[in-house]
């Protein structure tokens, strides 16, 4: 039945009910009306609207599951569907929403996909340029500031041993910026290497206490995957260090059947009601890149520093390299 053909319907209802009551109840109404033929009158048509609003909540209820869902529904969370129930033109509705969100979904995982796949190559050309320009030219420089410094007089040479050590300070952190755009070492020796290498820096430069639990033998992945796995690690490290204020994070790798999970867990404060920011909403973009599941959240007790917060990533199913 048509919602149109329902709410006739449900109208037609009432509207007899009302009028069969006038037809047989012994109710008269003179001229002027009584004060009790009134509250007689009164009273039914409370009645009426009543029933009638009843009537059609029930008949109107798909709707409304229809426009909470549209007023929550996040595509980077996919997944959320209604229910089709019965038949007719609210039916049709809920499965013409699903299929719009099945394809905003897809629409949103390509679009996603290749706007991550443009900044890694940004970064990698942004890299690569940090890499072969600005370092080899601070190399240099530094090379002719030793040449310098060892043929100058006191108290110059004190002057060039310091602008030495001012270049090779500069020359340090251009090399770690390069690291954390493209880490060589996930091409070179591995996911576990990578992530390994990434905490022990992220240690050294925070003061952060890092563990690291990774299962010895994880399933080998593709480069897109491990790149993924990486990133997520490198957010949630970051996010730890500048808005949890937390002292200890935990990083874990391990295989759980078909999956491997990435767990970065903080004793911060924990993120509670607070919105996504840019970077979890990062994160969540990355993991639909390899249709992935991203879960945050703060558990009731990660540490007593305070409630903390858990980043889980689980890649379902392995992907093997090529």
């Amino acid at each position: 039945m048509s919602l149109y053909w329902r709410i006739f319907g449900l109208n037609a209802v009432v509207l007899g009910s009302a009028t069969a009551l006038l037809l047989w109840a012994p109710v008269t109404v003179s001229v002027p009306v009584l004060l009790t033929e009134a509250v007689i009158l009164v009273g039914g048509l409370g009645v009426m609207l009543v029933a009638n609003a009843a009537l059609l909540r029930i008949g109107l209820a798909p709707l409304d599951r229809v426009t909470r869902l549209m007023t929550t529904v996040d595509l980077l969370r996919p997944g959320q569907r209604l229910p089709v129930r019965g038949g007719g033109e609210v039916a049709e509705l809920v499965s013409t929403f699903n299929a719009m969100l099945e394809r905003l979904e897809g629409e949103r995982a390509s679009s996603s996909a290749r706007a991550i796949l443009a900044q890694e190559g940004e970064r990698r050309r942004i890299a690569q340029e940090l890499h072969d320009e600005v370092g080899q030219s601070m190399t240099a420089v530094l090379l002719a500031l030793k040449r310098a410094s060892d043929e100058a007089s006191e108290p110059l040479r004190e002057e060039l041993l310091q602008a030495q050590e001012i270049t090779r300070g500069s020359l340090d952190e251009v090399r770690r910026l390069v690291r954390r755009l493209r880490p060589g070492v996930l091409d070179d020796l591995g996911m576990v290497s990578a992530v390994t290498s990434l905490t022990t820096e992220f240690s050294t430069h925070t003061g952060l206490l890092v563990a690291r639990r990774f299962d010895p033998d994880l399933p080998a992945l593709d480069q897109e995957t491990e790149l993924v796995i990486y990133r997520v690690a490198q957010e949630g490290l970051t996010n730890a260090a500048r808005h949890a204020e937390a002292r200890r994070v935990e990083v874990a790798l391990r295989a759980a059947g078909d999956a491997v999970v990435l767990e970065v867990a903080d004793d911060g404060r924990g993120i509670g009601a607070a919105r996504e920011g840019a970077g979890l909403r990062g994160m969540r973009e990355r993991a639909l890149l390899i249709g992935a599941t991203l879960d945050v959240r703060s558990p009731d007790e990660v540490s007593a520093a305070g409630t903390g917060t858990r980043i889980r990533l689980t890649v379902p199913a392995v992907r093997k390299q090529s």
